[in-house]
């Protein structure tokens, strides 16, 4: 038999980043909303850990044992005793290296497979944990829906939503590295005090009401200005979304895909076509969100 789990990607309606911890991580105040961008991880017994994987930019994901979703089943199966021997097949429709949680949608969907597949039961909150373990933004993959995380971004709460919000994603002709671009915001702060990360009570209140134009006057980022640093031509992406009539245009976490919300439908496709004939950036696709997190199908 085999198991295949169906995972969300995310955009970060907000990122509010504190200074470096001693660990070298930051606090962070980090809103979530899953967008219906979809991986889909499949598990199957076999003689030993293999991970293969398809779809756009494929070709960039590690198939050995760094890959998350590698990773995930190497952890759970440790903690019951049993060795990892699965195939995991990744078919990939989320941006790699996109700032979109690609990689930790394939951890959070291989440990719900894998746990489905062994029979394990192990409790939500004992996946939760795994996920933590995993990486900072596993746990919501597992979640969906709305979420602020705070501490490394682990640590979640669900937000209250009060309707659908209507998504632009441009996909860049080249990768970012998350630790690169957190590198670049100590840098661009050296010398300033840096606030303590909290969320937005005006964000908050948007997305509790489900009214994308209070939502689009309060989305923030605080890692744009070094996704910009080291990707100036991002700022054109964001402009030509800007011109075409989107309400507002952030990165998507840490880059370098960039997010454009919108009021409808409608106006999410005529600002993709817009932004496909722009040349500012190599695909387009239009997303909505709130949806479930990692689902079993």
């Amino acid at each position: 038999m085999s198991v295949t789990v169906r995972v969300p990607a995310k955009v970060n309606v907000q990122l509010a980043v504190g200074a470096a911890r001693p660990d070298g991580f930051h606090d962070l105040a980090n809103v979530f909303l899953a967008v219906g961008l979809y991986d889909e991880v499949t598990v199957t017994p076999a003689a030993e850990l293999r991970v293969t994987c398809e779809g756009p930019d494929a070709h960039q994901v590690p198939l050995d044992r760094t890959n998350l979703a590698a990773r995930a089943a190497v952890e759970l199966a440790a903690r019951r005793g049993i060795e990892p021997a699965v195939h995991i097949h990744i078919a990939k429709d989320i941006p790699v290296a996109g700032g979109m949680a690609g990689g930790s949608a394939d951890g959070a969907g291989a440990l719900l497979a894998c746990d489905a597949l062994w029979g394990t039961g192990a409790s939500r909150a004992e996946l939760l944990a795994l996920c933590a373990e995993l990486g900072s933004d596993v746990p919501f993959s597992l979640v969906g829906g709305a979420a602020l995380g705070v501490g490394r971004g682990e640590r979640l709460t669900a937000l209250e939503l009060g309707g659908t919000f209507h998504w632009v994603f441009a996909m860049a002709g080249r990768g970012l590295s998350t630790p690169a671009v957190f590198r670049e915001f100590d840098r661009l702060a050296e010398g300033r005090d840096i606030p303590e990360p909290v969320a937005s009570p005006d964000l908050l209140e948007a997305l509790a009401k489900g009214d994308p134009d209070a939502l689009a006057s309060a989305v923030s980022n605080d890692l744009q200005p070094a996704a910009l640093s080291l990707f100036p031509e991002l700022a054109d992406t964001l402009a030509a979304g800007r011109a075409a009539g989107a309400l507002t245009a952030l990165v998507s976490g840490s880059g370098p895909t960039t997010a454009f919300l919108t009021r409808d439908a409608g106006s999410a496709e005529k600002v993709a076509e817009a932004l496909r004939a722009s040349g500012t950036c190599r695909s387009v696709r239009t997303a909505a969100g709130p949806v479930p997190g990692a689902t079993v199908i």
